[in-house]
């Protein structure tokens, strides 16, 4: 049996819907409607159409509006501190309650997903835990490297600090459909590799924590241009394109065969 597409363009009959979710500078979401309009530039048609933006923070440090307003798209945004703060709750997943008030939040947004007919979430900086799906994020390291165990073994905020941490010469980014999950859910695309170029050796920098986190952010600046913008975009419109699919063992496939370390560019 043929693996099931993620989305079937020709069953749905129009492009794929999309709604770009976002917490901060949106750059993910800028090269996503760059490459919609690159499209309709060059072909006259494109396979996906961001029909919205949704954001979880209500200030300045979101660009939702100005990128929402550039692109001439709906822009909605949910405060997700203040929804938290008005109820006196904590914004923590970790437990059971704390998951059922990420529900009650997300239950804006899912509004809008239903009203909007939207047939992808994609997430561009999105900060906030998600219960909506299907979505599509980008992760700053490869995450077909696994440790001693079987898990993932770059996940998290800190996957480009602890990359470089232990030894790893190359750094990569990831797009996953997400799951329930921190960074586990079935992956995508995987970028090419962005050298690491230290100062001094690895063990010196290990004494010097600071100076090591700011090396760090710096990478993952320079990862998002050699690996976030390339394969995030291209991930979108494959799915769009019904290239992504799964099959009835829940493995990724492209063009119909299993890729389990990801797309590679």
């Amino acid at each position: 049996m043929p693996p099931q597409p993620l989305f079937d363009p020709r069953a749905a009959g129009r492009p794929m819907r999309v709604a770009g979710f976002m917490s901060g500078s949106g750059t993910n979401l800028i090269r996503l409607l760059e490459l919609q309009g690159r499209l309709l530039a060059e072909q006259g048609q494109s396979p996906f159409e961001v029909v919205f933006i949704f954001s979880d923070r209500s200030d300045g440090r979101c660009r939702g509006e100005a990128i929402a307003l550039e692109a001439g798209v709906p822009y909605f945004s949910h405060d997700v501190r203040r929804f938290h703060q008005l109820r006196g709750l904590k914004r923590s997943v970790a437990s059971q309650a704390g998951l059922e008030a990420r529900r009650r939040f997300d239950q804006v947004a899912a509004r809008l997903v239903t009203a909007f007919e939207v047939d992808l979430i994609a997430l561009g900086g999105y900060m906030s835990y998600l219960t909506l799906s299907p979505c599509v994020n980008v992760h700053p390291a490869d995450l077909s490297l696994l440790d001693e165990s079987g898990r993932r073994r770059f996940v998290g905020d800190r996957a480009v600090l602890d990359a470089i941490a232990a030894g790893r010469t190359e750094l990569r980014s990831s797009t996953i459909l997400t799951d329930q999950g921190v960074d586990t859910g079935p992956l995508l695309m995987v970028s090419p590799p962005l050298a690491v170029d230290l100062p001094a050796p690895l063990e010196e920098l290990k004494t010097q924590p600071e100076r090591l986190g700011r090396l760090a952010d710096e990478h993952q600046d320079r990862l998002k241009e050699a690996g976030d913008w390339r394969i995030f975009p291209l991930t979108v419109r494959y799915i769009a394109e019904g290239r992504f699919g799964l099959d009835q063992a829940g493995r990724v496939c492209f063009d119909g065969r299993p890729i389990p370390e990801g797309l590679r560019l």
